[in-house]
C-alpha cells in the first residue's frame, strides 16, 4: 500500500517513476516551479485540510494543474499535495536561506523603507548582489545581510534552531515563524544542519538515526517520538517541542513530558534516536 504523502500520483496522473506500479490517466515528468508567497498551504486535496506548509523560494516538482491548483511534490522532503496555483511561479535556483528566525523583504537597501514581505526561517532566496548590510534578491528585493546564510553554509547546532524558535505559536501542519507543529520544528532545525528530514513525526521515525540503547544517558538531539508527537533534546533532563499543551514551541521537563502525554492517555513513548 501506497503512502499518499510521498507518493506522487491522484487520480489524474502520476509522475513517470510509478509507471507499472499505479495506475493513471497520464504519466509526467513534471516540471519544476518555485513557492512565490512567504507560505503555502500543502493540502491533502483541493480546497481540502492542510498537510504541511511550503515557504518562499522552496522548489517543487509540478505534475497537474487543475482548476486554480497544482498537484505538487516538494523537493525539500519529497511530500505530495495541493497548492493553490497562483503560490507558484517560474523555478530558479536558490542560492541563500533564511537563517534567522524571520526576516522582511523590502524594495529599497533600508530599514526605513516599508517592507514587501515577511519570510519565514527556512525560505529560500536567490540573491544576486551583495552589501555591507543588505542582500539583492533575483527580484530587485532586499533582505538584511545578516538573516541569510549560502546554501550549503549550515548550522552545527540544529538543537539551537529549535531553541530560536521558541513561542512560536503552534499550528497543526505548520512549518512557518507564524506556527508550528512538533513534526515542523524538527524538520526546521534538522534542515538548517543540512540533514534531509521528512515532514511528519511517523515518517521521521522510520528515516532518522538509530534507537538509543536502553539506559544510555540522553544527549542535546536526540529524537522523542510518541504516537503522532515528536521532540528534541535540549540536554539530558530537558526537551523542546512545539506542543498542545503550550501552544507553542516550549521546553519541558524530559521525564515529567514523558509522563504527561502517557496520563493524558496519548500513549507511551515509543523511541529515544540519536542521529
Amino acid at each position: 500500500m501506497t503512502d499518499r504523502r510521498i507518493t506522487p500520483a491522484n487520480a489524474r496522473v502520476a509522475h513517470v517513476s510509478l509507471k507499472g506500479r499505479v495506475e493513471a490517466d497520464r504519466f509526467t515528468e513534471g516540471e519544476p516551479a518555485r513557492v512565490t508567497r512567504p507560505v503555502a498551504n500543502l493540502l491533502a486535496r483541493p480546497d481540502g485540510a492542510r498537510d504541511r506548509q511550503i515557504l518562499y523560494g522552496e522548489s517543487v516538482l509540478v505534475l497537474d494543474r487543475h482548476e486554480g491548483y497544482a498537484f505538487i511534490r516538494a523537493d525539500k522532503d519529497h511530500y505530495c499535495g495541493y497548492v493553490a496555483e497562483e503560490a507558484l511561479g517560474e523555478a530558479r535556483e536558490a542560492t541563500h536561506w533564511v537563517s534567522a528566525p524571520a526576516t522582511h523583504l523590502y524594495p529599497d537597501p533600508s530599514i526605513k523603507s516599508r517592507e514587501v514581505a515577511a519570510l519565514s526561517h527556512g525560505s529560500r532566496l536567490t540573491i544576486t548582489a551583495e552589501f555591507p548590510r543588505f542582500c539583492e534578491t533575483a527580484d530587485g528585493l532586499f533582505v538584511p545581510r545578516p538573516h541569510v546564510r549560502a546554501i550549503g553554509d549550515w548550522t552545527d547546532d540544529p538543537v539551537g534552531v529549535a531553541e530560536s524558535l521558541l513561542g512560536t505559536p503552534y499550528l497543526w501542519g505548520g512549518n512557518s515563524r507564524s506556527g508550528l507543529d512538533c513534526s515542523g520544528l524538527v524538520q526546521a532545525a534538522l534542515v538548517a544542519a543540512g540533514i534531509a528530514c521528512p515532514g511528519d513525526s511517523d515518517l521521521q521515525r522510520e528515516a532518522l538515526g538509530a534507537d538509543l540503547p536502553p539506559g544510555e544517558p540522553y544527549r542535546r538531539g536526540d529524537l522523542f517520538f510518541w504516537k503522532g508527537h515528536v521532540a528534541i533534546a535540549v540536554s539530558s533532563d530537558r526537551l523542546i517541542h512545539a506542543n498542545g499543551l503550550h501552544m507553542a514551541v516550549g521546553y519541558e521537563d524530559i521525564d515529567a513530558c514523558i509522563a504527561r502525554i502517557d496520563d493524558q492517555g496519548e500513549g507511551p513513548l515509543l523511541a529515544v534516536k540519536r542521529l
